[in-house]
């Protein structure tokens, strides 16, 4: 029910224009999704996609649905001119309003009135100044030549506001599984410290020398002096840096900002797992933690130790790190977590303390006289202290462990065990394996991102003029200004105080008894879905260059029925699926095939081809790997190497999920406008650059190839093939006729099995003569290589499996 209306609201995962950057989108489909699945009343369901932000204290749910109203294509261009860019996206949200409620081609009136149906070229601007109000920007950057203050520092990877951070079921539901993983790690990395003598004595030795090192230091941080070098090259004159190391251990520095300060500390005895930079607010600068006048730096930071005796020193990189304060940064859109390659301090917390905390990639032991070197790249830092620590934690800032960790070191009780065996861990790496599991599991909690996402939503401002564009031209603004209005031939939106009308206005008429066409066209549209084509076959356009309905009192009927029943969804689905009409054989009455050859007067079912998501969730089904979850961000399936070389601003490359993402619904498929994932393209999956009502049906070569080579096929083959060899029937009959039951329901044919027999041979007698390539069709895809299995037997059922899933039959709704 969702990829339909996600085809006609133009929902992608990317702005389109120019460098198609990505746009956080995917709450608006979780919230078309649970909307059908929950049966909301499409009326409920109309205004607040069209007007949710304009409703009396809106819900969240409300204001994601008003994503709508941003899915149109964008773009931050340098060079795109504003007032070109802010007429494309008005014209393009009155052509999908016209196109998903009212079945009608009201694009053709962007230049002139329409040449066959009642619309005028004013209809379509007074259309266009219902949206007048959303808050937007011609081009979503901030150039000289169109300043956009709210946008200042705004590069190709920031979003694209307004956004609010809405709530994730899915997400919040992944990251407690990942941290039940993690709790679940832990104890049994407890349970292995008990049995293990030689482990328990390592760790009641580490007990003993973190209570000692505590005692020391408190805090859990240890602040050596440091010794600090500058650059050779520091040449600034008369504002050379200068530094002065203070009696806490702190540096305070002065002078234009340089490349390269290098830091050093000699360590402690004992374990090295986490490094404190502090940056401290100083009168000398102002009482902020900054030098001269800037209102925050980048701080990035590498590390390595040094050994006496040792030529060069060890190389220490770092896991995660996390700020206290910080500015966010993105990468293509999204947010990047942590502070790992670069910490950008906070701008409003300027006059106050910030502190960042680096977690190493490996524990360390440091002996007597080693040293930890640490490079500064360029900062404006004034006043920064680095401190280290052997105690790491589940979130950086908590490292150190402190008060907490002393008393939990000296007790017994059930938590403080549980605190002191995971500190142990994160702290030592003493079970290497473990720790490597550990940091995928809170690496994968750190994506869930507290459960939460960003996600554009409609915000009004105050109303833009809006003009009749005559021919369309943009630079053309002598035409007439136009208030909100309904087309002017149709029953007129009741403004009994003369106000300005609103998008709520407009939604609440797309839904009334008065509007002949809102239920006429969703009808017909779902219509079509269920039986192939529509009551009107062309389900975009209801007008005079439409097709009349083949039976047009039935969709008065049924229109009139999906008003009365309250504009209920599953109901007016449910009439359609019960009727003798649809549940008819799709076999063709012979008798009338002259008189009606399209089946335009339902003698039969109509058989048609599964739409391009369905085509792929079919085979991961069969196959047994269709992940059945619902909502979440967007997923990658396997994509030809290469695929976005020529994606610019920025350039990026595209990475297949790694785990069981892969097998998501076909709808959750990462939707590139620029470049379709091209099993979707191959299937005639529409770009959603405009509003698609109706997809194409093609019949390729490409098609085929893509059923017999994509990965993702490649892969439902050989899982498919694998169930079929555990299966209790052993026999190649059995097996034949079970491939046809699960792929086809219904038994296998004697002409059938007798070629697919002797298919099976030729492929036992390839793969036997050539093992190699058997070995390395069992390594295409994720699912685990099968074990102690006969893979020449293996690979010959996958080819097998391949020829089934490739049939038109498999692919074909009947």
């Amino acid at each position: 029910m969702a990829v339909p209306w996600l085809d006609v609201v133009r929902f992608a995962d990317t702005v389109g224009y120019h460098g198609d950057q990505n746009v956080n989108v995917f709450p608006y489909r979780d919230y078309v999704i649970d909307s059908f699945n929950r049966n909301k009343p499409f009326d409920q369901f109309t205004i607040e996609q069209l007007a949710g932000d304009l409703l009396p204290k809106p819900t969240q749910e409300q204001l994601i649905a008003t994503g709508f109203n941003r899915l149109n294509m964008v773009t931050r261009e340098g060079g795109a001119q504003p007032g070109e860019y802010l007429a494309k996206y008005a014209a393009d949200r009155v052509r999908t309003v016209s196109t998903a409620w009212l079945g009608s081609t009201m694009g053709c009136c962007e230049c002139h009135d329409h040449k066959y149906d009642p619309f005028s070229t004013k209809d379509f601007y007074s259309m266009e100044a219902f949206f007048a109000d959303i808050r937007q920007w011609g081009v979503y950057n901030d150039y000289t030549y169109t300043p956009n203050p709210d946008l200042k520092g705004w590069s190709n990877d920031h979003p694209f506001p307004p956004e609010i951070d809405a709530d994730s079921p899915y997400l919040r539901r992944s990251m407690e599984r990942f941290q039940q993983k993690i709790d679940e790690l832990c104890a049994s990395t407890a349970k292995k410290l008990k049995t293990d003598a030689r482990q328990r004595t390592a760790f009641d030795q580490w007990r003993q020398r973190s209570a000692e090192f505590l005692k020391q230091w408190p805090s859990g941080w240890a602040t050596p002096l440091p010794t600090v070098t500058l650059p050779d090259n520091d040449t600034n004159a008369p504002l050379k840096t200068t530094f002065t190391v203070e009696s806490d251990g702190s540096i305070f520095f002065d002078g234009l900002p340089v490349d390269n300060t290098r830091v050093e500390l000699e360590l402690p005895r004992g374990w090295l797992s986490a490094i404190q930079v502090e940056l401290i607010p100083d009168d000398r600068h102002g009482g902020g933690i900054l030098r001269g006048t800037n209102d925050s730096t980048t701080i990035t930071l590498s590390a390595s130790l040094k050994s006496p005796g040792d030529e060069a020193a060890k190389h220490l990189s770092f896991y995660h790190a996390e700020a206290d304060h910080k500015e966010e940064r993105y990468s293509n859109g999204f947010a990047i977590i942590g502070v790992k390659d670069a910490w950008s301090t906070s701008k409003e917390d300027q006059k106050s303390p910030q502190t960042a905390v680096w977690l190493l990639d490996k524990p360390v032991q440091a002996k007597e006289g080693d040293t930890l070197m640490l490079r500064f790249g360029k900062n404006a830092a004034g006043r920064l202290r680095v401190s280290v620590s052997p105690f790491a934690a589940e979130h950086p800032l908590e490292s150190g462990g402190g008060e907490p960790l002393r008393k939990a070191l000296s007790r017994s009780s059930r938590a403080s065990r549980g605190l002191v065996n995971e500190t142990y861990l994160l702290s030592t790496a003493w079970d290497e394996e473990a720790f490597a599991q550990y940091k995928k599991f809170y690496s994968d909690v750190l994506e869930c991102r507290d459960g939460k996402s960003p996600t554009v939503v409609a915000v009004a401002w105050k109303p833009t003029v809006t003009r009749v564009l005559p021919r369309g031209n943009w630079q053309n603004q002598n035409g007439e200004i136009v208030q909100p209005a309904a087309p002017h031939f149709l029953p007129q939106i009741p403004n009994p105080d003369g106000r300005r009308l609103t998008r709520l206005d407009l939604a609440k008429w797309l839904v009334s008894r008065d509007n002949p066409l809102t239920a006429r066209a969703i009808v017909n549209r779902l219509w079509k879905q269920f039986f192939g084509t529509g009551i009107s076959a062309v389900v975009d356009d209801l007008g005079a260059q439409g097709e009349w309905p083949v039976h047009p009192e039935l969709l008065d009927w049924l229109a009139v029925e999906f008003m009365d029943s309250g504009w209920n969804s599953k109901r007016l689905v449910k009439l359609m699926v019960m009727s003798s009409t649809y549940r008819q054989s799709s076999n063709p009455r012979l008798e009338i095939k002259e008189i009606d050859p399209n089946n335009r007067l339902l003698a039969s079912q109509s058989p048609r081809r599964l739409e391009a998501e369905f085509v792929r969730d079919n085979a991961l089904f069969i196959a047994g790997l269709l992940n059945p979850d619902l909502g979440g961000p967007s997923a990658h399936p396997y994509q030809p190497a290469g695929y976005y070389a020529n994606l610019q601003f920025p350039d990026r490359d595209y990475y297949p999920d790694r785990d069981e993402r892969q097998y998501r619904r076909g709808l959750y498929t990462h939707w590139q406008r620029t470049f379709l994932h091209p099993m979707l393209a191959n299937f005639d999956a529409p770009s959603r650059e405009e509003c698609a009502a109706s997809r194409n049906v093609s019949n390729t070569p490409q098609q085929a190839l893509t059923l017999l080579n994509d990965p993702t096929f490649m892969e439902a083959s050989r899982v498919f093939a694998e169930r079929l060899l555990s299966s209790k029937p052993e026999s190649d009959d059995a097996r034949l006729d079970l491939v046809y039951k699960e792929a086809l329901a219904r038994p296998i044919k004697p002409k059938e099995q007798e070629s697919l027999e002797q298919f099976l041979e030729l492929q036992r007698e390839h793969y036997k003569a050539n093992p190699d390539e058997a070995k390395k069709l069992m390594r295409v895809g994720l699912a685990p290589e099968p074990k102690n299995a006969n893979e020449a037997e293996l690979a010959a059922w996958t080819q097998v499996c391949r020829v089934v899933l490739n049939l038109h039959e498999t692919i074909t709704r009947y």
